[in-house]
Order: C-alpha cells, then sequence, then structure tokens
C-alpha cells in the first residue's frame, strides 16, 4: 500500500485514525460517570461495582451463561419471571469469555460492555460521519455519551452490544455492503428483541434500493439490472440473513415452551411486558397528575416525550436515509408503546442513536468552544444523575 493509499484509507468514514478523537471523547466521558458513580456509591455505603455487574438484569444474564436457560421466579401474584425472556447473545459471549480469561460471568459481562459501548460508539461515529462529516461525528457520540441514563453503557447489560451492532448494520447498509449488514443484523437480533428494528431497516433499504436499480438506466442505455447481477444476490442475502436471529431464538423458545410462535410473547406477559400501543403508559403519565409535587414529574415525562417526538420529526425533515428513519422510529415505538417497566423507557431509548443526529449537526455548527461548553456541563450532569439513578431505582 502507498502512502497515498494509506492516506486515503485512514480518511474514510469510520477508519480508526479518523474516529479516535471521538472515540478519546466517548472514553473521557464514560471514565467521568464511573468516577463519580464511584464516589457517590462510596458515600452510601454501596459498591459501585457491584450496581454495574451483580442487580437486576445483569444477574439473568449471568445466569443463563452458567447453567443455560431454564431458570425461573414465581412471584405471589402469580407472575412468572422466566430467563427465556433474555436473548442469548450476550450470555454466549459472557460464557466464551470466562472459558479464555479467568474471570466470573458477572466480570465478562462488564468487559464485554465496556469493548461493546466503544465499538458502538465508533459505530454511531461511522454512520454520522458517512452522513454529515467527521465534526458532526464526533458531537453524536459525545451526545450519546452524555445521555442522562449513559451509565448503562458501563453496565453488564446488552444496550451497548446492542447498539454496536445497529449501528454498524445501519452503516454496512448505507455502504452497500449489504452481507454485512444482514449479518450483524441476524446479530442484533440474537442480542434484544428490538433486534426486529435493525432487520426492519436492512429490509427497507434493500427494497428501496433494488427499486431504485430497476428505474436507473446507465449512460449506454443498457437496463442497470443487467450490469450488476450480483448486486441484487448480495441485498438478497443480506435480507435472508437478517431476521435469522431474532426468528431462530423466538422459534426455539416456542419449541421449548410447546407454545409455538406465541411462546415468547407468553414468557414476556409473565413479566408483564407487552404492546398496547401506549395506554399503559399514558396512563402511568396521567396518573402523576393527582398531586402537586408528581405533578411536575408528569410534565417532565410529557415534555422527554415530545422531546423525543420532535427529533424523530426533525431527522425526517433533515432527509435522513430510509433505513435511520425505519430503525429509529421503530425502536422509538417499541420503548414508548409498551406496558412494560416505566422507569425503563429511558433505558430502551438509548439505542435510538439517529434520533441524535439533528442535535449533533446544530452542535458541530457551533464553535468550538461553545460545543464543548454544552457537551462538558451535560458531561458533568449526566455523570451526576447516573450516580444517583443507579444508587436509587435505577433500571431494570
Amino acid at each position: 500500500m502507498t502512502d497515498l493509499d494509506t492516506h486515503v484509507a485512514a480518511a474514510r468514514p469510520g477508519a480508526p485514525r479518523r474516529a479516535a478523537p471521538a472515540l478519546l471523547g466517548y472514553a473521557a466521558v464514560r471514565a467521568l460517570g464511573l468516577i463519580v458513580l464511584a464516589a457517590w456509591s462510596a458515600a452510601r455505603g454501596k459498591s459501585a461495582y457491584t450496581l454495574l455487574t451483580a442487580r437486576w438484569d445483569s444477574l439473568w444474564y449471568a445466569r443463563v451463561a452458567g447453567p443455560g436457560y431454564g431458570y425461573e421466579v414465581r412471584l405471589p401474584n402469580g407472575d412468572v419471571h422466566s430467563d427465556l425472556a433474555f436473548f442469548p447473545l450476550l450470555p454466549w459471549l459472557e460464557r466464551l469469555l470466562a472459558a479464555v480469561v479467568p474471570l466470573s460471568y458477572a466480570d465478562a459481562g462488564f468487559v464485554v460492555a465496556l469493548l461493546a459501548s466503544l465499538a458502538a460508539a465508533w459505530g454511531i461515529f461511522a454512520v454520522a460521519d458517512h452522513l454529515y462529516g467527521g465534526r458532526a461525528g464526533i458531537c453524536a457520540v459525545l451526545l450519546w455519551a452524555v445521555l442522562p441514563v449513559g451509565i448503562v453503557q458501563s453496565m453488564a447489560y446488552s444496550e451497548s452490544l446492542f447498539t454496536a451492532l445497529a449501528a454498524w448494520s445501519l452503516y454496512a447498509v448505507l455502504t452497500d455492503r449489504w452481507v454485512t449488514a444482514g449479518t450483524l443484523a441476524l446479530l442484533a437480533g440474537l442480542t434484544r428483541p428490538v433486534g426486529l428494528a435493525v432487520v426492519a431497516a436492512v429490509w427497507a433499504a434493500a427494497i428501496a434500493s433494488f427499486v431504485r436499480s430497476r428505474s436507473a438506466t446507465p449512460a449506454d442505455g443498457a437496463p442497470a439490472a443487467a450490469h450488476a447481477p450480483t448486486a441484487d444476490v448480495r441485498r438478497a442475502l443480506g435480507m435472508l440473513l437478517a431476521p435469522l436471529g431474532a426468528a431462530g431464538y423466538v422459534l426455539w423458545v416456542g419449541h421449548r415452551t410447546g407454545r409455538g410462535p406465541l411462546g415468547y410473547l407468553d414468557v414476556q406477559a409473565g413479566w408483564r411486558n407487552g404492546f398496547d400501543g401506549g395506554y399503559a403508559f399514558a396512563r402511568f403519565v396521567a396518573g402523576k397528575f393527582t398531586s402537586f409535587p408528581s405533578a411536575l414529574a408528569g410534565l417532565g415525562l410529557i415534555i422527554g416525550v415530545a422531546l423525543v417526538i420532535r427529533l424523530y420529526v426533525t431527522g425526517v425533515r433533515q432527509r435522513q436515509p430510509l433505513p435511520l428513519l425505519v430503525y429509529s422510529g421503530l425502536v422509538t415505538a417499541l420503548a414508548l408503546c409498551a406496558s412494560s417497566y416505566f422507569g425503563s423507557k429511558p433505558r430502551l431509548l438509548l439505542p435510538a442513536f439517529p434520533l441524535l443526529l439533528p442535535l449533533a449537526l446544530a452542535l458541530a455548527r457551533l464553535r468550538t468552544s461553545g460545543s464543548a461548553l454544552v457537551l462538558g456541563g451535560a458531561a458533568v450532569a449526566g455523570a451526576v444523575y447516573g450516580a444517583f439513578w443507579l444508587n436509587g431505582s435505577g433500571p431494570p
């Protein structure tokens, strides 16, 4: 490779050297969050590391990584919490890492989360840089890092792993790497139920690309399809691969429970999870207005939801690519319209990073000092809130 080739490779969106400033900034923000969490937890006599690795969902993932599926808890009200609700890729990686390195499954989950969060930040940068340039890419990564619930990115949870797979799958779609996009969508489907959003993004983009290729005509007048038959094959293969992860796990759960395709829905129902179009969430918000102190929380929830919707609409107006709109739209809809535990909704929105792109563009237009002031203040606020939240109600 010549010096010119090396320079061009380093300048490509997603190249390590080009992404380095964003990754260093991301690591600094996450380090701040962990330091504040450690100090806050110590002041309360708690272990920050336990909060990150051995509570809530992280315990369920570690159990799956060890003896495998089959653990469930029956509550006094009759609900059944089964570990079949948790998709297998994270515990598989925990088991693999623990087999290679002398770590507990909880420790392995923490390492996987840290590495996956860096991969996610890199993927977010690659997408934003490809669309809007490096400055916007850095701002997008830092905005994702400073989110109020950004501390989840450092927990032994599956959000960081899923976001990494989703971001790189979307980047592969944007750069016409269909087999890579489908493979990553398959893995995302093995990570979280919302992996269906990645599958839908790949399918929507592939169909749109196929239609464009059929309607375009090269300069020599021959149909475009005649010039690139392998492109159709790659698109079709990517579409075929994309849903196999989610579909495979759901069908396996159905076989294990004896309920067929409905088996996974039954498992989720045992956790009081379902999709009701947002009715339960609306009732929850309305219930906040029964007294003055809680009414402020209700008002904050309404403002938060309105902001999320506004960011999505802005993305539509700015003509974000179709796969990003499909992905973020479905992630947002599934988060807001599910009847799951309401305190987890900010965490469920964490993978919807395309919602941050309008804000990243706005920050990129500011002077460096201005954007640094905004992001620095948000980093401090996010670190403090994350420590407070994780020492309080926190996830799930």
